[in-house]
């Protein structure tokens, strides 16, 4: 057919002075046509009433870990590091402003077993006020006519009263807004003030000033600005669980992740630590602190503020179902690779049915009353579990037997996701794998850390997988544009378009795959210690990735049970570059179609769909593409990569589209019966 169109446009050519410009255009017309009916030789067949595996509401969800500063200073809005001077260097993130006579000393009352053994004792001797400076997390984001809540537990040592006086300031030292609280008496007391902030600052700082004359002790100084998500005072920053919200994430796992595992048993995530009065919560470094030698974060700490209550409250939130992961008795590893005899996990073991309790109890169980008390009586409705991360080995195989006979005979109808380690093939996940799959495994957990091509070249992955076996849980995956862990990794247009080929092959199985999320989620532009990560920010901004609106297109648009589509009477993965998935949703009855085309041209495609009476002749395309495979979304300009909307025309059963290279489409159209 295409010698005929060469032929056809020499023939004219040559003639073109004989039979004019008229005829000449007649001629590349019929020509395009030719050329549109060559690519469409081979369309894609959709079979509409040919319905396959159903998607879990958990298809795709989102992953949580306290990295790259995602915790503290990034989704918990507390703006003062180090508020109850916990961090090895007690005052780290802190600055006096001395007087003479004026001293700050910090006295540990760790005798009395708290959690919060460390406090500042404040001695003034002077008229002119002594001073204590925080830097906050890289500077404090400050907003032109927000209100902020200041907070300080205090007692006075000797003295009758000290007035405290927080002050907002510049980068510059501009003030830009201030309060003060008059503290008296013995007793250990929450002293609170707002004020409102008369400028925007990106990099501000907190000035706490000491007035008057005596000794006081201060612990929890906190600063928290009000426009939190659902204005919850001490809450969560807005944009950012804005961000995920606009996804409708069928799940959220937290806490992590590697923080679960932790650097040695010590340090592994507790969640019972994590949960209670803010004030009694203990802080440990964070994992991440000196993981990489390339990025060292020496003021990385968890305060747990952001702990698991709030963590199934935001899930509630969104609308998402809560994955929790708890440590299975085994440290990081790649660290220390520590465990826990066997026949010493009973504690590990009880955190979990404790846990299962906390979100699940009624109000008069120990734990159900705990999350009562925390302002939460209704359940959170727990269903899933994960036990362990990213563990491996005999070790970890006979551990999770003894977890899951644990909490399988006291509540059976939780699910569990167990770990098929760090790698997507190879002896160690052989070995899981298949041990996990003997033991009929709930959700196997699988993690691919690999580059753009991996992706491309794996969207048959699950095709052989058998649907009646253990289900798949992609738990962690993100193509990495340089390589594993490389700080040279970008968050470029050509990674999430091989995830989103990718992704088709997830959705086209269902019934194996019933869970997906990226990782890690967020990162700090000034403090991050891993990348690529899914939504970037500084103090005042945030932005989603084109691999954000890749998942999200995935998330909104995930359909209910699979349908076929072909190409050639196969899946379409990978032939002439394209790789796409169907759906039906039952609840809107509506064609949901995600086609990706990873090649530099333009493909025109015939869609043709059997097994359906009628279709809406209006349906919807949404078009994410960028012709420059290296483009990347930032601060300064968060949409260069993001969807477009646009009219579809349908003629009866058939529709002719263009493919744009580069792209990712979901076409939507409405069925009528």
């Amino acid at each position: 057919m295409y010698n005929a169109i060469k032929s056809t446009l020499k023939n004219f050519c040559n003639m073109k002075k004989k039979i004019g410009i008229k005829s000449l255009l007649t001629a590349l017309a019929v020509s395009a046509l030719l050329t549109a009916n060559a690519q469409n030789t081979n369309p894609f067949t959709i079979k509409v009433n040919d319905l396959k595996a159903p998607i879990q509401p958990t298809m795709w969800g989102v992953f949580f870990e306290d990295i790259n500063m995602g915790a503290d200073g990034g989704l918990y809005a507390e703006m003062v590091k180090n508020r109850s001077f916990e961090f090895a260097n007690p005052l780290m993130g802190w600055k006096e402003q001395r007087q003479a006579g004026s001293n700050v000393l910090i006295v540990n009352r760790n005798v009395e077993h708290s959690p919060n053994p460390r406090f500042a004792r404040v001695t003034v001797n002077s008229t002119k006020p002594f001073g204590l400076i925080n830097e906050g997390f890289r500077g404090m984001g400050i907003k032109k006519d927000n209100g902020y809540d200041f907070s300080v537990w205090a007692a006075m040592q000797d003295g009758n009263s000290m007035t405290l006086k927080a002050e907002l300031v510049s980068a510059k030292g501009d003030k830009l807004g201030s309060a003060s609280v008059s503290v008296s008496g013995k007793e250990w007391k929450q002293y609170k003030v707002s004020f409102t902030a008369n400028a925007t600052e990106a990099k501000g700082k907190l000035n706490v000033w000491f007035e008057g004359k005596g000794v006081v002790d201060v612990d929890m100084i906190s600063l928290f600005p009000q426009d939190t998500w659902k204005r919850r005072p001490g809450g969560l920053r807005a944009d950012l669980v804005q961000l995920l919200a606009d996804m409708k994430p069928g799940f959220i796992r937290f806490p992590g992740g590697c923080i679960v595992e932790g650097k040695d048993l010590v340090n592994r995530y507790q969640w019972k630590k994590s949960v209670g009065k803010v004030e009694d919560r203990e802080v440990i470094v964070n994992r991440w602190n000196m993981e990489f030698a390339h990025k060292p974060t020496p003021d990385y700490y968890q305060s747990f503020g952001l702990g698991f209550f709030e963590y199934f409250q935001m899930s509630e939130d969104i609308g998402a179902e809560p994955l929790p992961i708890l440590n299975c008795g085994m440290a990081c590893q790649f660290n220390t690779a520590e465990v826990v005899a066997t026949d010493q996990l009973d504690p590990y073991i009880q955190d979990a049915l404790d846990l299962i309790e906390f979100a699940n109890g009624n109000t008069d169980s120990k734990w159900g009353k705990l999350r009562a008390d925390m302002g939460h009586p209704k359940p959170f409705n727990l269903k899933l579990m994960g036990i362990g991360n990213e563990n491996w080995g005999p070790q970890y195989i006979e551990r999770v037997k003894i977890f899951t006979k644990a909490i399988k005979d006291k509540y059976p109808n939780v699910g569990l996701v167990n770990s098929s380690g760090t790698d997507q093939a190879g002896e160690r996940f052989d070995y899981l794998n298949g041990e996990l799959r003997k033991m009929n495994a709930d959700i196997i957990d699988e993690h691919y850390y690999r580059d753009p091509l991996w992706f491309r070249q794996n969207a048959r992955r699950y095709d052989t997988y058998d649907p009646a076996s253990s289900k798949v849980f992609a738990g962690e995956y993100a193509a990495q544009s340089k390589a594993i862990a490389s700080t040279e990794n970008r968050n470029s247009w050509i990674c999430a378009l091989s995830e989103a080929a990718f992704m088709t092959g997830l959705e086209r199985n269902a019934g194996v795959v019933y869970m997906a999320s990226y990782a890690p989620l967020f990162a700090h532009v000034d403090a991050w210690q891993w990348t690529p990560d899914l939504i970037w920010m500084d103090n005042l901004r945030s932005y989603g990735t084109p691999n954000y609106y890749v998942q999200k297109l995935f998330s909104l648009n995930k359909g209910s049970q699979v349908v076929p589509i072909l190409l050639n009477n196969d899946v379409v993965a990978g032939q002439d570059s394209l790789f796409a998935t169907a759906s039906i949703d039952k609840s809107t009855n509506e064609l949901l179609i995600k086609v990706v085309n990873t090649s530099d041209k333009d493909v025109t495609k015939q869609f043709i769909f059997e097994g359906v009476k009628k279709l809406d002749p209006k349906g919807l395309i949404t078009l994410l593409k960028s012709d420059d495979l290296n483009k990347v979304n930032s601060l300064d300009e968060p949409k260069s990569v993001s969807p477009t909307e646009s009219p579809l025309a349908v003629s009866g059963k058939k529709l002719d589209i263009v493919l744009p290279a580069y792209s990712m489409q979901v076409i939507k159209v409405k069925i009528i019966n």
